[in-house]
């Protein structure tokens, strides 16, 4: 989506003045060739990273000057949010929730090319600390030395996670957390909701009735931006409650939960959602935003990760 849409979508004037350091920084071409997009899950991390490839390679940009953004509907937009464009490379953990260092030497191969159609390739690596340490050796190279046309962007909520000299070659843009309001409360909330009624039935017809609440608040073509944005924060908030289901399950620190005020709810949670489970349903969630990103239709969406939690 164009770095505007964005800049609506975010209540902190903290990620309101990332968005607009970047837009800048792609009007005056003076991007860093890697950055890493650190903050909490539902900060709109990946959102930004896509943004930034967007107003990069847009084909009809708008606006003049600094003001300068994507059109967001141009085939390159389209495309890149779809994730189908030659020179924007999404990486990202497959089902064993970890990045190979395969697929960190692809995406280094990729990097190394002169862009097919766009100005410059950017290379995206989503959950950036879930990159094994061999990974991350092998991004060291390029992140020393980068391609003059590739961009790297390093997504996280997790940036202690990276390696010393990963985090050392890449500026860092910390993205705060949202503001909590009424309307992330819900978010939270219908994330609960949703996760504990799956969890209790493996009938079909009971989980798509679970599905309605994820609709809760959209319009009824279930196509427009505002549904998107509105399912999109449940997922979100979903998202960051089986992190921390995860993260109980494997006795980690729990000072390291971004939800502790409701810690009862995800003890319970995480007796249905531990283990092998809760990392495909957090790789369901994470598939479903890239679908909303694609433009898919809320109500499939929906119905489709009640279905696969």
């Amino acid at each position: 989506m164009p770095f505007q849409d964005l800049v609506d979508l975010r209540v902190h004037l903290g990620q309101r003045r990332l968005v607009g350091l970047l837009a800048r920084s792609v009007h005056r071409d003076t991007l860093p060739p890697s950055l890493i997009f650190s903050g909490p899950a539902g900060a709109g991390k990946r959102q930004t990273a896509i943004a930034t490839a967007q107003a990069i390679n847009c084909l009809s940009p708008t606006g003049e000057g600094e003001s300068r953004d994507s059109c967001g509907t141009c085939t390159a937009c389209t495309r890149i949010a779809r994730g189908t464009h030659p020179d924007v490379l999404i990486v990202e953990p497959g089902d064993n929730g970890s990045i190979r260092i395969d697929q960190v030497r692809d995406a280094i191969d990729c990097a190394g090319y002169r862009p097919f159609e766009g100005r410059r390739r950017v290379v995206i690596i989503d959950q950036a600390d879930a990159m094994m340490a061999a990974a991350q050796n092998a991004l060291l190279k390029t992140l020393e030395e980068p391609p003059s046309s590739s961009v790297f962007i390093l997504v996280t909520a997790r940036p202690d996670m990276l390696l010393a000299t990963v985090q050392s070659r890449c500026p860092r843009l910390r993205f705060p957390a949202a503001e909590k309001d009424a309307v992330d409360t819900d978010a939270r909330e219908v994330a609960q909701r949703v996760l504990a009624r799956v969890a209790a039935s493996g009938e079909p017809l009971a989980r798509i009735e679970a599905s309605k609440d994820l609709l809760a608040g959209t319009g009824g073509s279930h196509t427009g931006a505002e549904d998107r944005a509105q399912v999109s924060s449940h997922l979100h908030a979903m998202a960051s409650l089986l992190r921390d289901v995860e993260l109980l399950s494997t006795r980690a620190d729990s000072r390291g939960l971004a939800n502790p005020d409701v810690r009862p709810e995800l003890d319970r949670l995480a007796g249905a959602y531990d283990g092998e489970r809760g990392r495909r349903a957090f790789t369901a969630v994470d598939r479903a935003l890239m679908a909303l990103d694609g433009n898919a239709s809320v109500k499939i969406v929906a119905d489709w990760l009640v279905l696969t939690l």
